[in-house]
C-alpha cells in the first residue's frame, strides 16, 4: 500500500491544503491549550510562557541542526534574529498567556487576531500604502466589530484581559512586520525564540518573588510544553513548510479561520458558549479584514 507521504509527494496541491491545515489547527491550539492550563488552574500564566518560550526554542533550534546534516554537526547553527524581534515575542507570549486567565479561547483568539491584522494595516497605511472605498469600508467594518466585542454587557470580555490580548495583537503584528524580509525565517524564529527564553524566565522568577503565586502541576507543564514545542515550534516548521507554496493573498486570507477553529474548540473542550454577539463580532472582524485584504490585491 502506498505511503501518506508518499501520496501527498505526488500531489502538491493536497500537500499544501494538508500542510496549511495542520499550521492552522496548531495556531488554534494554543489558545485552547493555554486556556485549559490557566482556566484549571494547573500552571500560573508566568510559568506557562516561560515554558513554552523555552521548549518552543529548544524544538526549532533541534530542526535547524538536523536540517544543517550531519557535516555541519560541529560547529552549532546559526542562530537568525535580533533582539528588538524577541521582546515582541515576548510581550506576545506573556501577555497572551496572562489575557487568557480573563477570556475564553474564542474571543481572545478573535481580539489577538484581530489586533495583529489592524496592526499590520495601520503599518501598511503609515508606510504609503492606500485602499479605496472597499479597504476602508473593511477597516470601518473589523473595528466596529471589536468595539461590538468589547461593549459592556453580560457577554463583554473582562477589559483587562482584552486590554492584554490587544498589547499581544499588536506585539505580534509587529513581530511579523519585522520578519518580512527575513531570509531565512525558520533561523530567524529560532533565535528569536532563544533571546527570548530568558527574559520570560526572568519574569517567572519576578512574578514568583514579588505575587508567590507561581505554581504548577505535571498536567500544567505538560500543557505548556505542547504549547511551546509542538503547537509553535513545530507549528512554525509546518506553516513555513506551507508558505512558499501559498500566494500571499492566500496566507493572509486562511487565517482568517484561527479564531473561529479556536471558537469552535472552546465550545466543544471547555465548555464555552458561542454568543449572538461573538457570532456578529466575530463575522465583522473577519469579513472587514478579508474585504481589506481583497481591496490590497485589486
Amino acid at each position: 500500500m502506498p505511503s501518506r507521504s508518499g501520496a501527498l509527494a505526488r500531489h502538491p496541491a493536497l500537500a499544501t491544503v494538508a500542510l496549511t491545515a495542520l499550521a492552522m489547527l496548531a495556531f488554534a491550539a494554543n489558545s485552547l491549550l493555554c486556556r485549559i492550563a490557566l482556566q484549571q488552574a494547573r500552571i500560573d500564566p508566568a510559568s506557562f510562557g516561560a515554558i513554552r518560550l523555552a521548549a518552543g526554542a529548544a524544538v526549532l533550534m533541534l530542526v535547524i541542526g538536523v536540517q544543517a546534516g550531519p557535516r555541519q554537526a560541529g560547529p552549532r547553527p546559526k542562530r537568525g534574529g535580533d533582539w528588538p524581534a524577541a521582546v515582541m515575542l515576548f510581550l506576545y507570549v506573556t501577555c497572551f498567556s496572562f489575557a487568557y486567565l480573563r477570556l475564553a479561547a474564542g474571543s481572545g483568539a478573535l481580539i489577538l487576531f484581530g489586533a495583529v491584522q489592524l496592526t499590520m494595516f495601520a503599518a501598511g497605511l503609515r508606510g504609503g500604502e492606500r485602499f479605496g472605498m472597499a479597504g476602508w469600508l473593511g477597516l470601518a467594518l473589523a473595528v466596529g466589530g471589536l468595539v461590538l466585542l468589547l461593549l459592556p454587557g453580560v457577554a463583554a470580555p473582562s477589559l483587562a484581559g482584552a486590554a492584554l490580548m490587544v498589547v499581544a495583537g499588536v506585539a505580534w503584528g509587529g513581530y511579523s512586520l519585522r520578519g518580512r524580509g527575513v531570509t531565512d525565517p525558520l533561523a530567524a524564529t529560532a533565535g528569536n525564540f532563544v533571546r527570548a527564553t530568558p527574559l520570560g524566565i526572568a519574569l517567572w522568577v519576578a512574578w514568583l518573588a514579588w505575587a508567590a503565586r507561581g505554581h504548577a502541576d505535571g498536567g500544567g507543564i505538560a500543557l505548556a510544553l505542547a504549547s511551546g514545542a509542538i503547537t509553535s515550534g513545530l507549528g512554525y516548521v509546518i506553516w513555513y513548510a506551507a508558505l512558499p507554496r501559498l500566494a500571499a493573498l492566500q496566507a493572509a486570507s486562511v487565517q482568517l479561520s484561527v479564531p473561529l477553529i479556536a471558537a469552535l474548540g472552546g465550545v466543544l473542550m471547555l465548555d464555552e458558549a458561542f454568543t449572538a454577539r461573538l457570532a456578529l463580532a466575530a463575522a465583522a472582524i473577519l469579513g472587514g479584514i478579508a474585504l481589506v485584504l481583497a481591496a490590497r490585491r485589486r
